[in-house]
């Protein structure tokens, strides 16, 4: 229940500093928000992976290297993701 009350209050101070009007604004930010979701998850996968943090020192061979756009479908549109890379 504490979830629940908190994404509540997250919300409506989310609608106040973006000056959410109406229904196309919210789903903007709906859409911004599942874009910068996404990309922190595959950013945590890559790191898990790699087995250190991004500017950190690497003690593997494999490391990162950059990252490349993708166009991916959603509810909210299309979203251009930043998908990190990593090679050996």
């Amino acid at each position: 229940m504490e979830r629940k009350e908190n994404i509540k209050e997250l919300v409506s101070q989310m609608m106040k500093e973006q000056e959410i009007d109406g229904l196309a604004d919210l789903q903007e930010v709906l859409k911004e928000m599942l874009k910068s979701g996404v990309e922190e998850l595959l950013s945590a996968e890559l790191e898990d992976e790699l087995g250190y943090k991004k500017y950190e020192r690497k003690t593997k061979k494999n490391s990162r290297n950059g990252s490349s756009k993708k166009t991916v479908r959603s509810d909210y549109g299309n979203l251009e993701l930043d998908i990190p890379r990593d090679r050996l």
